[in-house]
């Protein structure tokens, strides 16, 4: 695993770290409350919510959600990769105890897996 720098590693998980978690504070700042609170805020005027408004605040809300949840999914991987850093079996598959590819590092840092073993766990 000496091939492997781990220190440019950990700056650019680190870097993504904070890039997803500004995200995520981004997303929850643009949706404080709840759906029915947004809705609320639309029907103040006293005019009942058209279907169109009450379509394009759930799907916004849904939207953010879904990507909020991929951010979370995504920041936990990284902290996995940072804490694998750390004990020494970062580039180590989890499956068959290989190293993982510099590419595949390069282009998904916090990889858990060698491709081939990625390909068997989606099949």
């Amino acid at each position: 695993m000496s091939a492997i720098d781990t220190d440019r590693f950990r700056q650019r998980l680190e870097e993504e770290r904070a890039r997803l978690t500004h995200a995520v504070d981004y997303l929850r700042e643009e949706n404080p409350g709840s759906l029915s609170d947004e809705l609320g805020e639309i029907n103040d005027g006293g005019v009942d919510n058209h279907l169109g408004d009450t379509a394009s605040a759930t799907y916004d809300r849904e939207l953010d959600e879904g990507l909020e949840e991929g951010a979370q999914q995504t920041l936990a991987e990284i902290d996995a990769a940072l804490k694998r850093i750390d004990d020494g079996s970062y580039g180590t598959c989890e499956a068959c105890g290989k190293p993982i590819a510099p590419e595949r590092l390069e282009a998904l840092p916090w990889a858990r897996f060698c491709i081939d073993d990625q390909r068997k766990r989606q099949a």
